[in-house]
């Protein structure tokens, strides 16, 4: 299988590739210690401070020395939202497959929320070291110290190690990068554009390690938000960054000469949800979100021809009888210069062909 292969300065290091060779071995043990748990929902993996610590300063520095600006190629499974439900993201590789198997990239929001930040983070940045050619990580709102100080890291890591292991995940978080881009037609990032967002190497100038400001292109690309509701910008509920309208997703992806916009940021009741004619998408990859929402968890697959391929995880609470169960659902990008999408769902009967609305439908029904 091709490798996704970002641009990355100084890839052929060689200290960087000794400093590896050293931590392998201590990262297959912390890797099959998170491992462990699997079909054990809430099940805690209580690593030394010491090789957190580890974790965070080795991918710190795998960070630095990949661009802001992530240079990737398909094949490659995309995730939106996790937010601290290990157990779901376990889900996600059982059904997806684990690295290097397949190549990920996900979109941020790793922390925060759900009872188990510290094994998710733990997991991602394991694999990250493991596979940094293989696996990427961008930052997401909540890799921002003013926000998990609230929502829910601060006070895991406080009441499990100390705040000064927050502290040391603070500098990891300012240093990811915060947008991808495969195969030069699918632009990624947490939340979405940016009225200050003109050139794409814009974001590969963006400084690091940084704190994330109030306002801004950073800012923007962590927090705004597509809108329905609105033409060009509009002013955001969050308090902070914008909304933007179906106009503005056409304008950009024209100018750059882009086909699809991936981001994630925002509960979607099917894991998956498309804006502005299927030019943009949001994954979202915690179901049934805080226990609180009632909304499945979605995967997406980019293949080597840029067909891209949503996989569904349904909330472990519903047990209703499901025909889909773990779905697929399939967007088939043509040979146009403005890509044409259809739709299919595959179920246990075989292979059907519907349209976005009825594949919608069939997804709600179970």
């Amino acid at each position: 299988m091709p490798t996704a292969q970002p641009t990355i300065p100084g890839n052929q290091d060689v200290l960087l590739l000794i400093k590896l060779r050293m931590e392998r071995g201590v990262i297959d043990n912390i890797i099959n210690r998170l491992l462990q748990v699997r079909g054990r929902p809430g099940k805690q993996v209580q690593l030394s401070e010491a090789e957190i610590k580890q974790l965070c300063l080795v991918s710190r520095d795998i960070f630095m020395r990949q661009p802001n600006l992530l240079e990737l190629e398909a094949p490659i499974k995309i995730c939106g939202d996790i937010h601290g439900q290990y157990s779901d993201l376990l889900r996600l590789f059982e059904y997806g497959g684990l690295p290097p198997r397949y190549n990920y990239l996900f979109l941020g929001d790793y922390v925060d929320r759900g009872k188990q930040s510290l094994e998710t983070i733990c997991l991602l940045l394991s694999y990250k070291i493991k596979y940094p050619n293989n696996f990427f990580l961008l930052r997401g709102n909540h890799e921002c110290a003013s926000i998990n100080r609230i929502y829910g890291f601060y006070d895991e890591c406080k009441r499990r190690y100390n705040v000064r292991l927050w502290k040391v995940f603070t500098e990891c978080f300012n240093c990811l990068p915060v947008a991808a881009l495969i195969d030069e037609k699918i632009l990624c990032m947490h939340g979405g554009l940016s009225p200050e967002l003109h050139n794409l190497n814009q974001i590969k100038g963006l400084p690091r390690p940084i704190e994330v400001p109030e306002t801004g292109l950073l800012c923007d690309l962590l927090w705004s938000d597509p809108s329905s509701d609105i033409r060009g910008w509009g002013e955001n509920e969050r308090g902070v960054s914008y909304t933007f309208g179906a106009d503005r997703v056409t304008e950009f992806l024209q100018k750059h000469d882009l086909d699809l916009i991936c981001r994630a940021h925002q509960v979607v009741e099917d894991g998956y949800e498309f804006f502005a004619n299927r030019q943009l998408v949001t994954i979202f990859s915690a179901p049934n979100y805080c226990g609180e929402f009632d909304n499945a968890g979605a995967m997406m697959t980019v293949d080597e021809t840029l067909v891209c391929s949503f996989q569904i995880l349904k909330p472990v609470e519903n047990k209703k009888p499901s025909k889909f169960g773990f779905g697929s659902t399939t967007t088939v990008k043509q040979s146009t210069t403005k890509a044409k999408l259809s739709f299919i769902i595959i179920n246990e009967d075989g292979l059907k062909s519907w349209g976005i609305e009825e594949t919608r439908a069939a997804c709600l029904q179970d």
